[in-house]
């Protein structure tokens, strides 16, 4: 267990230092939303797409983003595979059924804001087209860390393959 609790945390440090790049990304994105219509920002599935694969356009800021249904909640994410899990903040964990309360915030971890604490989750179920992937391990930041919801590769590693090409993310259960 220790060892799992360390590897996490060097993995959220070394994740860490792509956090500053992110809120830039992110800082863009809002600005984007400000002048374009919703049609030019959003990135959404492909239609007409075999049944266990999904695919993502990549949006205007970059990256590929999307409605992930989190333990059966629709929550816009960004995927990066840069994160060695997914990141919630605590709003985000509260929709989705935790208890602030109950979180065990043990986890120090560095972020484009400085240090933290983080708990460790494990999210029932994330789903996204007709992908499905159960038993996920995510961790929780404070909301003053973590603005927006990251997939990271403890979704991503559950799937067969995933490819990004010409602007498209192609996922592959």
């Amino acid at each position: 267990m220790f060892a799992r609790t360390l590897f996490t945390v060097l993995m959220l440090a070394l994740s860490a230092s792509q956090w500053p790049t992110i809120a830039e990304k992110v800082q863009v994105m809002l600005d984007e939303r400000e002048t374009a219509g919703p049609q030019e920002v959003a990135a959404k599935p492909v239609a007409a797409t075999p049944s266990g694969q999904t695919v993502l356009t990549m949006a205007p800021n970059g990256h590929y983003t999307g409605t992930f249904r989190i333990n059966g909640k629709p929550i816009e994410a960004m995927v990066d595979t840069g994160a060695s899990l997914v990141a919630i903040n605590v709003s985000t964990a509260r929709r989705l059924g935790f208890s602030p309360a109950a979180l065990d915030f043990q986890h120090q971890v560095r972020t484009a804001n400085g240090s933290t604490k983080a708990a460790h989750v494990v999210l029932d179920r994330i789903e996204i087209g007709s992908i499905r992937v159960r038993n996920v391990d995510a961790v929780v930041l404070g909301d003053e860390a973590l603005s927006s919801t990251l997939v990271g590769m403890s979704f991503m590693q559950k799937l067969k393959s995933y490819t990004a090409e010409k602007r498209i993310l192609r996922m592959i259960q």
